[in-house]
């Protein structure tokens, strides 16, 4: 039985790059017997920020404070230089106020995205940098997403900011914290043990916040079917940059270790885009959630191709077997 929930949870592992489309579309064709299930997403997110953190403890910690300037050069990427080249697109193509331009500056300013440490762990990076990472970027995100929406947009955009802050430390910080307590009374063994239940549950729970997401949206996708022609090539190209720039910026860095532009990259190019949606939705016209469900789409297949290059030309070779 635990090696069948193993699998299961690496087999959700291996296939998101067709899992996570599979799951949007699926919500958006059946959404209406799921819509009175939308308000349990927040619930859901708090479980699988929760099983985060339980695989991480102080020592991880640690390591990102005795390695701040790549975790600073990652920030600084994702949460400065990406909002203003989302924010420069964005007015260009749909102008300044746009509902579009507000989705594009919200998926760069969420945190990092989970399931950038699978990627980072398959193509040979730091798993452990990248986990501390996440964990670091979702405790700062309460301050940070609120923060930077206001100052893009300012007067001209109108939202609960302490009622944002509120649901980010509920569905990110608070399980979190919880997580890595019990990873230190454990010391690190709760996950290991309790693996066969946490891991399956946590990848459903993962793919009903997609499913229900898509539900979400669902009502509305009709009447913004025209716009996604306009909206997609500036999601593509806004997920590639980010790709690039974080391969290439560690080389800035005069102490790099080969995995570091591995780590960044993955790091730079995903984002937390199942909270990405719930804060679309919940707090912002339903047009500020397209460019957050395109990069959904868009940024598996892309992490996809970017592992396929890694894996021919990149310092490391992608390892054969999936992580346990």
């Amino acid at each position: 039985m635990r090696e069948r929930a193993l699998a299961f949870s690496r087999w959700v592992d291996g296939g998101m790059f067709w899992i996570t489309p599979t799951l949007l579309v699926l919500g958006l064709l059946i959404s209406k017997p799921l819509l009175p299930f939308v308000p349990a997403i927040p619930y859901l997110f708090a479980y699988i920020t929760f099983v985060m953190g339980v695989g991480c403890g102080r020592g991880h910690l640690k390591q990102v404070f005795s390695r701040p300037l790549p975790i600073v050069l990652t920030l600084v990427l994702c949460h400065v230089i990406a909002p203003l080249a989302a924010f420069g697109l964005g007015s260009a193509a749909f102008g300044a106020s746009s509902p579009y331009t507000i989705g594009l500056v919200l998926f760069t300013v969420i945190p990092l995205g989970v399931s950038s440490v699978l990627w980072i762990e398959l193509a040979g990076g730091s798993m452990a940098l990248g986990l501390a990472m996440v964990l670091l970027d979702s405790a700062l995100s309460p301050i940070v997403v609120p923060g930077l929406i206001q100052l893009f947009f300012g007067a001209e955009l109108t939202f609960d900011t302490v009622h944002m802050m509120r649901d980010l430390l509920l569905m990110v910080v608070a399980p979190t914290a919880i997580g890595v307590i019990v990873y230190e009374r454990s010391g690190g063994r709760f996950k290991e043990k309790a693996a066969p239940v946490l891991l399956p549950v946590s990848k459903i729970f993962f793919m009903l916040v997609i499913l229900l997401n898509a539900a979400g949206i669902a009502p509305y996708a009709y009447e913004l079917r025209g716009d996604l022609g306009a909206v997609i090539p500036a999601v593509l190209l806004l997920v590639a940059i980010g790709y690039l720039l974080g391969y290439y910026s560690p080389y800035l860095l005069k102490k790099r270790t080969p995995d570091l532009p591995i780590t960044v990259s993955f790091a730079a190019g995903m984002r937390n885009n199942s909270l990405g949606l719930v804060l679309a939705l919940g707090y912002f016209s339903p047009q500020t959630a397209v460019p957050v469900v395109l990069a959904i789409l868009i940024q598996q297949p892309l992490a996809t191709l970017h592992q396929f290059i890694l894996q021919r030309v990149g310092p490391y070779r992608m390892k054969e077997r999936l992580p346990r």
